[in-house]
């Protein structure tokens, strides 16, 4: 496959994973905002720290296997079978370890409810054998670049899911809404992709291809781990050393600018990887390419981040009533914390393309540690100086994983400062703005204050970008215009 092909299924696959990830999580939001205004703080706070446990248990049923599959030039059906088999082996092996040791972690966070918790963990355990069949579904639509197949099944997941959690809720179930939403959302997708996609398992088996995809996988596998178990480990501490609500709070103010971020580095951290996998042998394309998702990338992420942080009380009365205020502090910082996203995530999947899964794991080790001792500093200081450290911990590990790249492939630090800096420093003079027009707004009127605030915050970036001529800026302006003219 030459580089021109290579390039058209990576955009055509970034505007499919792109649509997937606008729709799904705008449905996702709509629902989360209608749920948060029926549910309390507390039950937020009682399944974010079930989520700790399955989410882990779910990276577990993967294995890296599906990275693996993907960076494989030659899987076949026999790869993807094998995989299947073993990750439904992991699933039951790992259900059983929730299932009795639900009472245990009840007993460690004395502040939860005990019987509840210990259900709710029982029951979104039993989404582990769904996930071990949509792992290798997901595999097998990246490995082919069918990232439309994937817009269907996550919509559908999202739609179907929110209409039954908002309907409990409505009725009464408290966090068992929350409960059935999730659960849903795995299987519904699962199913439209079966029907899609209609890949099935075939009745073959290898332990020589097991063990040739876990040579490469193990390494990105126990990453990914660390990243997981590092970016959980704040709720863990929280649901230990503070309240339900605490932790609710905390969650609540990363949740938005979080799904800011899952919009945009999620779809780069999806789309791009098979691509470079494919270019991994010729460096200067790969450099190019990377260096226009991340400049492009930030140029849109960082904005958007800045805005909400400017505009967040306003944001939190309206979306989610009063009762939530709490998490704007929280919001603040950690939409500042997610603008590095597409640095690390950028840097982190070239290196995995050129098969270098050794340095990945070497520099998980290494950012997670110096994330851990900056948590261990901050939990005496409370949830703002929490926040804080991971802010600081996101800083270094965009720094760190950009750091190998420079021998790699030729892509330094240097470089890449000079890639995102103007869009840093708009993104900066966005965040002031917006914050000096609020402030001295004489009406104290949520909706008045958010409009003004957007508008002012889009119109110092578009205006800036325009004057100074940001490359990024021009790029956008071409493929918005080449795009409409193509459509005349």
């Amino acid at each position: 496959m030459n580089n021109t092909s290579i390039k058209k299924q990576t955009i055509s696959g970034a505007i499919w994973k792109f649509c997937e990830r606008i729709s799904g999580q705008i449905i996702s939001f709509i629902v989360s905002v209608i749920l948060a205004r029926i549910l309390l703080p507390n039950d937020y706070g009682l399944i974010a720290l079930v989520f700790v446990f399955t989410t882990l248990c779910d990276k577990l049923v993967v294995c890296g296997f599906a990275t693996s599959l993907i960076q494989k030039k030659n899987a076949d059906e026999k790869d993807f079978s094998s995989v299947f088999y073993l990750s439904l082996c992991i699933a039951a092996i790992l259900y059983a370890f929730l299932f009795l040791g639900a009472p245990a972690i009840a007993d460690f966070y004395d502040k939860f409810d005990r019987e509840q918790l210990i259900s709710i963990i029982r029951v979104l355990g039993l989404g582990l054998f769904i996930m071990a069949f949509n792992s290798v579904q997901q595999a097998y639509v990246s490995k082919n670049m069918l990232f439309k197949r994937n817009f269907y099944s996550s919509l559908g997941g999202v739609v179907v899911s929110g209409i039954i959690g908002i309907s409990m809720a409505y009725k009464g179930y408290g966090v068992w809404a929350l409960v059935a939403q999730n659960l849903i959302t795995t299987i519904t997708s699962a199913i439209i992709l079966l029907l899609t996609v209609r890949w099935y398992p075939k009745l073959c088996f290898s332990v020589k291809r097991l063990k040739e995809l876990f040579a490469y996988g193990w390494k990105i596998f126990l990453s990914s781990i660390i990243k997981m178990l590092y970016n959980d480990l704040r709720s863990l501490v929280i649901g230990k050393f503070f309240t339900p609500a605490d932790l609710a709070y905390y969650n609540r103010g990363q949740t938005l600018p979080q799904l800011v971020d899952t919009n945009i580095t999620g779809t780069i951290d999806s789309v791009p990887f098979p691509a470079y996998s494919k270019l991994q042998d010729d460096k200067p394309a790969m450099i190019a390419a990377m260096r226009r998702a991340v400049k492009t990338s930030c140029y849109i992420l960082m904005p958007a981040l800045s805005l909400m942080a400017a505009v967040s009380t306003p944001l939190v009365v309206l979306l989610l009533t009063d009762k939530w205020l709490p998490c704007v502090p929280y919001m603040q910082i950690l939409c500042f914390s997610f603008m590095f996203s597409p640095v690390e995530t950028e840097n982190l999947q070239s290196i995995k393309a050129i098969g270098r899964s050794d340095i990945v794991l070497r520099l998980e080790i290494a950012k997670r540690s110096i994330g851990v001792l900056l948590l261990a500093i901050s939990v005496p200081f409370g949830l703002l100086a929490i926040a804080l450290s991971m802010l600081l911990g996101n800083i270094i590990a965009a720094l760190l994983n950009a750091s190998p790249n420079n021998k790699l492939i030729g892509y330094s630090i240097r470089s890449q400062i000079k890639d995102i800096l103007p869009s840093l420093l708009m993104s900066l003079l966005v965040y002031a703005g917006v914050s000096i027009v609020i402030d001295n707004l004489s009406t104290t009127n949520c909706w008045i204050q958010l409009t003004i605030g957007i508008g002012a915050g889009l119109s110092i970036y578009v205006l800036t970008s325009y004057l100074f001529k940001v490359e990024s800026f021009l790029y956008i302006k071409s493929m918005i215009l080449t795009s409409i003219n193509r459509n005349k």
